[in-house]
């Protein structure tokens, strides 16, 4: 199943073959089964008894990376985009592995449905990456209408840390994010008469770098925050000057106050650069806010009742449960709950690196020997089961009979 899947990833509101997927090997459990929720995601229900609901999340899609790992399995496919462009596709973030561990559970928690009571919500989950899918998911009327709230939320992710380690910390532990695009408008033209244009290359260029002031100036230096350009696109020939060009931004932050911050020093830049090159208001460029997610909080008492059971399981000085930052990639999964207040969530990492890569990567003096989101990241075949087992445990460390 994971080879299956990790050689046809799909990106985000695209995830149509995965779904179908995990939509049939539900039914063939006895799940209740959900399709089309938040355009392609997924919900499973196995009730049980008297006992607390507790729902447990996988993401499905992929992105746009070209897969180097040369793996037998490894991705060669591509998508071609709403706006015509062809991209390489690849699951560079372990969400193959998660909708693997997903199925598995299913599997495991029918099997073992006597020890434990109450009701069980499997979320095969669209467009983690674009940090939207939870929320279409949540604001669908079938999910609304059907699918229970829950007591208890929890997620895993993969990690490129050897298999066999466990990360599960309360409070804080990822960044809040928003995705946004800003649009700079000009006036086209020949490459030969610049004089004649507004060019939007050049405003784009001027506010690259200008954002960058935002964190070295505008930001307190002990305050996490991030801005990344993460893609510029204007143009098609070597002589003519567009009339637009696109810059697509990423925001990290932990507190509200830098979120605000981020958004006003990137308004007030792009207003002085149209000032600045002479544009009627009606040039000014625009800002197209998409995706967000809030900062990523484990309840502490949730996580404690998780961990007092993982740790039976995860070999001893391998359940880190204190002492590690704050990361600041950033989640959308618990957007599936914030506006219940009775709901709490946990958010794990299972390592799944393969263990030579890890020892290779430490002599070189790395910590780990890939990053998400790059094209030789891979999960080790031996942490699917192991990443089965931990979802496992940490579900029946919730539902388990008193």
């Amino acid at each position: 199943m994971y080879k299956d899947l990790h050689t046809h990833p799909e990106l985000g509101f695209m995830e149509t073959r995965t779904a179908d997927i995990v939509s049939e090997e539900l039914k063939s459990l006895g799940y209740e089964v959900y399709s089309g929720v938040g355009k392609t995601g997924v919900v499973g229900i196995l009730k049980n008894g008297d006992g607390p609901t507790v729902m447990f999340r996988a993401d499905m899609d992929a992105l746009p990376v070209k897969e180097t790992t040369e793996l037998p399995y490894a991705s060669t496919a591509t998508v071609k985009l709403p706006d015509g462009n062809e991209v390489p596709t690849m699951h560079a973030c372990g969400h193959d592995a998660h909708i693997t561990w997903l199925l598995g559970i299913a599997k495991l928690m029918k099997t073992l449905q006597q020890d434990w009571k109450g009701t069980l919500v499997l979320v095969a989950q669209p467009a983690e990456e674009p940090i939207m899918g939870a929320r279409a998911m949540r604001e669908d009327p079938v999910f609304i209408k059907n699918v229970p709230l829950p007591d208890y939320l929890l997620a895993m992710h993969t990690g490129p840390f050897p298999t066999g380690m466990v990360m599960n910390l309360p409070g804080t532990r990822m960044a809040g994010t928003d995705q946004l695009d800003v649009t700079f408008r000009g006036i086209g033209g020949h490459g030969s008469a610049p004089q004649t244009t507004k060019d939007p290359i050049i405003m784009a260029s001027e506010a690259i770098l200008q954002y960058q002031t935002i964190i070295s100036r505008s930001n307190d230096p002990q305050t996490p925050a991030v801005l990344t350009v993460g893609s510029v696109q204007a143009g098609q020939d070597n002589n003519v000057i567009p009339a637009s060009a696109l810059v697509k931004i990423n925001f990290r932050w932990l507190k509200p106050e830098t979120r605000k911050m981020l958004y006003d020093g990137v308004s007030r830049i792009d207003s002085g650069i149209a000032v600045s090159n002479g544009l009627p208001m009606g040039l000014y460029p625009i800002m197209k806010k998409k995706g967000y997610s809030f900062p990523v909080v484990n309840d502490s008492a949730l996580v404690r009742k998780v961990n007092a059971t993982l740790e039976k399981v995860v070999k001893k000085g391998s359940l880190i449960s204190a002492g590690l930052p704050t990361a600041m990639g950033s989640e959308d999964f618990h957007h599936l709950v914030l506006d219940n207040k009775k709901s709490v969530y946990d958010f794990i990492f299972v390592g799944t690196a393969p263990l030579d890569k890890v020892i290779a990567a430490r002599k070189e003096g790395k910590q780990t020997p890939f990053a998400n989101h790059n094209g030789n990241y891979m999960v080790d075949l031996a942490g699917i089961p192991w990443g089965v087992q931990i979802g496992t445990d940490a579900l029946l460390g919730v539902l388990k009979l008193k």
